[in-house]
């Protein structure tokens, strides 16, 4: 892949996350939205978005090595993109008109456990040890954590809750543990993580630095899965409030997140079971024996 953009590209994509921006998309939907598109220029071998063609835009996307999901964001993306290219006179139609729709991925939720947490939060940092807490007991995104400002915070009858600032520009409000909660109003106002973009950490360093705390390939998104499958179970299995918790649009998307415990199917199984003949003894049957 080379790690060249060229200027076309690099206009077209700033005007595009400008409009975007403009629109009241969030700065990490934008964020997102760069990176593909960035990494589709570097890749696709053409020196303008303006001159790839359907056919090509076609083939580019078949020979990525994605998992589905991945593999329908970008789909998003390219579609979103030219779409803008086409109503804003750059380009006759969209090439990304020729892009079939991706299918779901199959559920594969694999929720970090104990003996990966736990680890993390005994070597972390006071700063890492709040984002651990943010991802794996409240389920939020790196993006999200990334947002978290002392405004965010409210109070009602039932305790403290945030606004949890997430994907799309959606909003949310999600109950804190208490002792989340009040780490959070011991710090100063502001930006509880600050940083350099926009004066608070980026979504990317984010995830670098809960990562780095986690053992071989887990992610600061398992963690996500892991209080999606937590509260799954605590709940009842009440798969619409975890849900609502987590911010999906879409129970089925929230399925991919949750995982279904092994003695639970047992359970399920033995539950359904009633009252069986015993099985036949394998082999021809025995002979009457002649009265």
């Amino acid at each position: 892949m080379s790690a060249h953009v060229s200027a076309a590209w690099l206009a077209a994509i700033d005007a595009w996350i400008l409009w975007n921006l403009a629109q009241g998309n969030s700065s990490q939907t934008a964020y997102t939205r760069r990176q593909h598109l960035q990494r589709t220029a570097r890749s696709i071998g053409i020196e303008s978005p303006w001159e790839v063609t359907g056919p090509e835009l076609l083939s580019w996307f078949a020979s990525q090595q994605w998992a589905n999901e991945t593999r329908r964001a970008y789909r998003t993306t390219l579609r979103g993109f030219y779409r803008w290219g086409a109503e804003s006179g750059h380009i006759g139609s969209s090439p990304a008109l020729a892009l079939p729709k991706v299918k779901p991925g199959l559920p594969n939720p694999r929720p970090a456990p104990d003996s990966v947490y736990l680890p993390a939060l005994a070597a972390a940092r006071p700063r890492e040890r709040l984002m651990l807490r943010l991802a794996a007991d409240h389920g939020m995104r790196r993006g999200e954590i990334a947002l978290v400002h002392s405004r965010d915070l409210l109070e009602d009858l039932d305790g403290w809750s945030l606004v949890v600032h997430g994907k799309g520009g959606k909003e949310r409000i999600l109950p804190l543990l208490d002792d989340v909660a009040a780490t959070l109003q011991s710090l100063p106002p502001g930006w509880v993580f600050p940083g350099d973009d926009h004066g608070h950490l980026s979504p990317r360093w984010v995830g670098k630095l809960v990562n780095r705390l986690l053992a071989d390939d887990w992610t600061i998104h398992k963690l996500r899965h892991r209080a999606a499958t937590i509260w799954e179970e605590t709940s009842g299995h009440d798969i619409f409030g975890v849900q609502e918790l987590l911010g999906h649009a879409s129970p089925a998307t929230t399925r991919l997140y949750t995982k279904v415990k092994n003695d639970r199917l047992r359970g399920i199984v033995n539950g359904a079971s009633g009252p069986s003949p015993p099985l036949a003894t394998a082999g021809r049957p025995a002979r009457r024996r002649a009265a």
